[in-house]
C-alpha cells in the first residue's frame, strides 16, 4: 500500500499533486493551514487532512510527538513525503525585508521540510521503499535580485537532498525537484511586485502573456509519475522539465 504525506495541498501545485495521487488510489495525509473541502468531499476514505501552521515549529513538533505520522505509515509498503508547502515572500532588497516575514519563510521553506524528512525516516525505518521529494525551484540554482530569502531557502533543500543521498540510508530515495514555471498564485504574486522589489519582474510577466506557464495539473502528473517510477532518486537534484517523458510510469 502506497501512502503519502503532502504539505500545502489546498491550492496550486499542491492541490494538483493531491488530486493526482488520490486518483491513483494513494492514501494521502495532507497538512496545511486550511482544509481542501473539494478533495475532502470527493475522497473521504483516502484523504486525511491536518490543519496546522507549518511555519510554527512548536505546533509541528506537537503534531509529530502525537505519533500521527507514525500511525499513518504503519500499514504502508511504500512511504512518500512530498514537501510542497512554501512561500515566496518576503520579496525585496536586503535591508528592506520584514524580520518576522523572513523568519516565517525560513521556517516554512527550510526548517519544516527538514524536520518532516527526519521524522519520516525515523517513522518508516522498517519499510523497504521510502521516498522523499522536496519541491524546489530554478531559483535554487539561479540567483535573482529581490529573492534572497526564496533562493537561499530552495538552495537549502537541494543541498539537503544531496546530503541524504550521500548517507545511503537503507531503502530511502530522495530528490529535490524543480517543477518549472507553473501558473499558480505564486506567479500572480511575482507580477504584482514592483521592479524596485524584483527587477526581473517583466520576464515573468512575459511568460504569462506568451502562455509559457505550465498548468498545475500537467506539472503534477509528471511529478507524481516520476516520484512513483524506478528512476526516482537516481539524481538527488533535478528539474522536471529536463526529464524524458518515456519510462516514467
Amino acid at each position: 500500500m502506497i501512502k503519502a504525506v503532502l504539505t500545502g495541498h489546498t491550492r496550486g501545485l499542491g492541490a494538483a499533486i493531491a488530486r493526482n495521487l488520490l486518483a491513483r488510489n494513494v492514501s494521502v495525509l495532507a497538512i496545511a493551514r486550511h482544509r481542501n473541502a473539494e478533495l475532502g468531499a470527493r475522497h473521504p476514505e483516502l484523504l486525511q487532512q491536518v490543519e496546522l501552521d507549518l511555519a510554527d515549529p512548536a505546533a509541528l513538533q506537537d503534531w509529530l510527538e502525537s505519533g500521527a505520522q507514525h500511525r499513518f505509515f504503519s500499514d504502508s509498503t511504500t512511504a512518500l513525503l512530498i514537501n510542497n508547502a512554501g512561500v515566496l515572500q518576503p520579496i525585496g532588497p536586503a535591508g528592506t525585508l520584514d524580520i518576522t516575514a523572513v523568519g516565517r519563510a525560513v521556517a516554512l521553506n527550510v526548517a519544516t521540510p527538514l524536520i518532516l524528512a527526519s521524522a519520516m525516516i525515523a517513522a518508516t525505518n522498517k519499510l523497504s521503499d521510502r521516498r522523499i521529494l522536496h519541491v524546489s525551484s530554478g531559483a535554487a540554482q539561479n540567483a535573482y535580485p529581490g529573492w534572497s530569502i526564496y533562493c537561499a531557502s530552495k538552495a537549502a533543500l537541494d543541498h539537503h537532498a544531496r546530503c541524504l543521498a550521500l548517507e545511503e540510508t537503507d531503502s530511502l530515495r530522495v530528490c529535490s525537484l524543480a517543477p518549472g514555471v507553473i501558473d499558480t498564485d505564486m506567479q500572480t504574486e511575482i507580477r504584482a511586485c514592483t521592479e524596485k522589489q524584483f527587477p526581473p519582474r517583466e520576464k515573468f510577466v512575459a511568460l504569462k502573456n506568451e502562455r509559457q506557464l505550465a498548468l498545475p495539473a500537467d506539472a503534477a502528473a509528471r511529478l507524481v509519475a516520476y516520484l512513483l517510477s524506478q528512476k526516482f532518486g537516481q539524481t538527488a537534484v533535478t528539474d522536471l522539465r529536463t526529464l524524458p517523458d518515456v519510462n516514467l510510469r
